[in-house]
Formats: C-alpha cells, structure tokens, sequence
C-alpha cells in the first residue's frame, strides 16, 4: 500500500519517471518507507549507489542514513528528502542524446574511445557527458564539445570514480571536473583531483600479438604489464638524449 501522506498528485508525478531502476526504488519506498541496499541486491541491481543516483537525476530528492543489516553490519538505506523540492521539468530524468549527435561523435572520435582509443562499432560506444551529470545537471549544454564517445568499461569505470570523487560528492564544481582525466583525456590536469597521469590502452585485432609478446616479457622480468611499459618509454626517452 502506498503512503498514504503523499497527495494522488505528488504519487502520480513520482510515478511518472521513466527509468527502470529509479522506478524500483521509488516503488519500494513508497510502499515500505525506505529501501536498503540489501533491498537493492534483491532486486538485482549490484551497484545500490548507481539505482540511487538515477532516482536523484530524475529531480526526486533522496536521503542516505545508515541501518543494520540481517547479518548485523551497517548498510546504507534511502529514503525520500524534501519533496516539495523535486524540480519541475526533471521527472524524466537526464536528457536523452539524439542520434544524430552520437553519429558526429564517432566521425569526429574516428570511430574510437575517447579514453581508450579502440575502435569500436557504432553500438559498441556509449554518448557520455563530459562533465557528470551529477555535477552539471541542468547547465549541460547540447554543445557536441560537451559530450564524448566512449566504451562500455570505460563508462562504468568513471561513473564509479565520480560517483565516489570529493568534487562529485561535495564541491559539484563544474571547473574541477572539466581539467580531470575522465573528462578530458586529451588535456587534464588531475584524475578526480588527484595529481595523477594515466594512459588506458587497448590491443586489437593484430595488435594483440605485440600485446602478448609485451605480457611474457614483463612476467619473465616478474613485473606487471604497466610497469614493463613504463620502463620501456624510460630507457627510450634516455636513448634520445
């Protein structure tokens, strides 16, 4: 049974989100009050945070508070927040990029990961905003320099950094995010604030061959793969001196 609090009004806007894990959430608290990530798991989704955040972006306020779970241990749970806040215009949750600009993307990448470089079939890249949605929000422009192409993993992989980046948590500072790696492969100062530089390389195709023959070596030396690489690119950078 639904919460009987809430206005047919304010259930029927709730209900009209469209995404599939933020329906789920928003469905569960609505009938038992709050969901836990235990909840989450149930329900099959291996990422609690990420159901959360889709929940948020759709403009619905959520609140984090701790609960002990079935085998005793703290566990996260949501619940909503002030409700009187969700934003007019956002139940639908992000704004879906059209195809067209996908298909200038991946002309103007070369048909490649921006943060790996693979190249990969048109259906194999994923439209990304540049800036986190988390942090943009409702100033993301449809500029195509705001947006990029990138792969499945590499998708995944920063929206995990963001979601757990101090900027992304706290700051939601715009400028921060625009000079970090996952934002700027080609020109960046930090990755998620952190005064670090980072290559993600791929091997494909005939490529693969160098790769192993690079993995052998780098075994036989006992070191990793990423290691091996760097002393590489040392030892050559000392040969042109």
């Amino acid at each position: 049974m639904e919460n009987n609090s809430l206005s047919d009004e304010l259930i029927q806007r709730l209900h009209s989100v469209k995404n599939k894990r933020a329906r789920v959430v928003i469905a569960h608290i609505l009938k038992h009050g709050f969901i836990t990530t235990e909840d989450l798991y149930k329900y099959g989704y291996n990422h609690p945070p990420r159901a959360a955040r889709d929940v948020r972006e759709a403009g619905i306020p959520l609140e984090t508070f701790i609960v002990q779970g079935t085998d005793g241990r703290r566990i996260a749970a949501y619940r909503f927040g002030d409700l009187s806040k969700i934003r007019q215009g956002k139940l639908g949750g992000r704004i879906v990029l059209s195809k067209s600009l996908k298909k200038q993307l991946y002309k103007l990448q070369d048909e490649r990961c921006a943060i790996c470089g693979g190249r990969f079939e048109f259906h194999e890249l994923q439209s990304d905003h540049r800036i986190p949605y988390l942090v943009a929000e409702e100033s993301v422009s449809q500029d195509i320099s705001d947006y990029m192409l990138v792969c499945a993993p590499h998708n995944r992989s920063k929206s995990w950094t963001c979601e757990h980046c101090v900027n992304g948590i706290e700051h939601k500072d715009p400028s921060i995010c625009a000079t970090c790696y996952w934002a700027s492969p080609e020109n960046y100062t930090h990755v998620a604030t952190k005064p670090e530089r980072r290559v993600d390389i791929i091997w494909q195709g005939k490529e693969v061959h160098s790769y192993d023959k690079l993995k052998s070596a780098a075994k036989r030396d006992k070191m990793t793969v990423s290691d091996y690489i760097k002393i590489i690119i040392t030892r050559l950078f000392k040969m042109k001196k």
